[in-house]
Formats: C-alpha cells, structure tokens, sequence
C-alpha cells in the first residue's frame, strides 16, 4: 500500500476506486464502504482511501482522541487489500476548499476516479457543505460513477458510528465494541522496558507505549489476544497507572502472554480487548498483587 500524507500535491496516474471518510475505528459501516472499492479492483481500478489528518472535528477543537491512530488504518487497510491511501492535510487553507474545486481538483484530476463511494452523510469542502448531492450532481461531468453507501445498524437498530464506538469503549463494553468494529478493539505500539515487577512475581510481561491521543477504556484488567512477531497468543492485560508499585505519570498497558517466554523488547504489538474483568487496583502489598494475578491469568 503507498501512503501519500502531508501533501495536497499528488497524482495517482490509475484509474482509481476511492472511499472518502474519515475512517476512525474502521467499524462495519466503514467496512461496508470499503468493500465497494475492493470488489471495484476486478474492473481493474486501484483501491484508493481518501481520509482527513488531522480529522475535521479535530481541526475546529474537537475530542483529538482517536479510535484508530494512523499507525493502526495503515495496518487494517492494507490488510483488507487497499493500494493508495491519502492523508489529506487539514488546515484552514484546505478546509476552506470550495467543494466543487475540491472534486476536481483532487478525486477527478488529482487520482483518475472512476468510482466513488462515501457514506450518504458524507461532508467535506468549505463549511462541509460538500455532501452526497454533490457528488451524484458531479459524477457525468467528471467521469466517475458515484454510490451513497446507506447507514449500517446493530442488532438494536442503532446506527453503527465512530461516536457510538466511543461511547462503548468508555464504559469497558469490549464486547459490545466488538460487535460494532467486526473485530475487538486494539492497542498497538512498542514494546518498551517496564520494571520488571511482573517477572519478579512469577508472572513476565510486555509493557506498550500507548499513543498520547489513542482513546482508552477504563482503567482496569482486560483478557483478549495479542499479535506480536506475526503470531497471536492469548493474554490479560492491565491499562492504568500501576498504583501497587508506585504508579506512573501516564497511562500505560501491561500484558501477560499465555505460553510464551522470551525478549521482544521494540518489537511492534496489537492488543486486542475481548473484554473486560475487574477495575485497576491499588493493592497494601505485592503479594496480594501476585495472588491476584495469579486469579486474573487462571
């Protein structure tokens, strides 16, 4: 997959099958939208995702937490088979694009679009009066055929979006998030050097460095998976300050891996959150801690 980030000059010389959104926490409505131009590559167009950095919401001061760093979209996306995916710089120069000149220029001139697909609430240009009236309105003039992907419900009837997601992982309702993402909710980042508390009780650890603006659950102990060194082991993890052993300025992830020993200090891991199993905890001792975690991982 080329990523193409910081820039407004770029050209794609393919003909391209692109998906606008923002794209956070890449949930079954975004998956949906997705799967358009995947299955539009059998007609020999180039998957193309065309997403916001920094997020519009963010540039006029809203939540800067995010559901799904870049780090972790360059991942899923190539995953699921996407070829281009621009970071489209958001400024006050580029916000106030007017959105015709933000269609030609960009997706018709600037990436050869033959398909566009993008939700029917989609907005984007000045004011964000850009929407998907526009774009069918556009779509003879400038070559591409365009498809409104409709909203994507839960099992309540709920409609499935990032705000619903955030609402989910702050409560800890891991598996409810689960249901919304298709798959559970993750952290990724690099392992670092923790202080080695959890080997001296018997029990050896990986410590994550947690991205500033990544979106956390509540504090506490969590049991899921993780994929480190492209395998997948079963695991608990704890997301806090760690108050037992003299706590830390900042949040941080420590996780327990079932059936495995050994050093991957810098290596790259996702922790998967399957759900949730009890609040962090100060404890009067580390022996009380040790039988803790003890329960915790039986």
């Amino acid at each position: 997959m080329e990523i193409i980030a910081d820039t407004t000059e770029f050209y794609i010389e393919h003909d391209t099958a692109v998906a606008i959104g923002k794209f956070d926490g890449v949930h079954l409505g975004h998956r949906r939208l997705l799967d358009e131009i995947i299955q539009a590559k059998e007609r020999g167009l180039a998957a193309c995702v065309f997403t916001f950095d920094p997020s519009p919401s963010v540039l006029f001061g809203g939540d800067s937490r995010v559901l799904s760093t870049n780090a972790e979209k360059h991942m899923i996306f190539e995953r699921m088979g996407i070829d281009f995916l621009i970071e489209f710089p958001m400024n006050p120069k580029t916000a106030a694009t007017e959105p015709g000149d933000f269609v030609k220029n960009y997706l018709v001139n600037q990436m050869n679009t033959r398909f566009l697909a993008a939700g029917e609430d989609v907005s984007f240009g000045n004011r964000g009066e850009g929407d998907a009236a526009l774009l069918t309105s556009m779509a003879e003039e400038c070559g591409y055929e365009f498809k409104a992907i409709e909203k994507v419900c839960d099992a309540s009837g709920n409609v499935i979006s990032s705000t619903l997601v955030r609402e989910h992982v702050e409560k800890g309702e891991m598996e409810t998030v689960t249901a919304l993402l298709g798959t559970p909710y993750s952290i990724s980042g690099t392992i670092k050097k923790g202080n080695h508390i959890g080997h001296s009780l018997g029990f050896p650890t990986i410590n994550i460095r947690i991205p500033e603006n990544k979106l956390l659950p509540p504090f506490g102990v969590y049991s899921g998976n993780t994929l480190v060194k492209g395998k997948l082991y079963r695991s608990i993890s704890n997301i806090g300050l760690k108050p037992t052993v003299g706590g830390e300025d900042t949040p941080g992830i420590e996780t327990y891996l079932y059936d495995f020993d050994g050093n991957l200090y810098g290596a790259t891991a996702t922790v998967e959150l399957e759900s949730f199993k009890r609040p962090e905890k100060k404890f009067d001792s580390l022996d009380e801690l040790k039988a803790q975690l003890a329960r915790d991982i039986g």
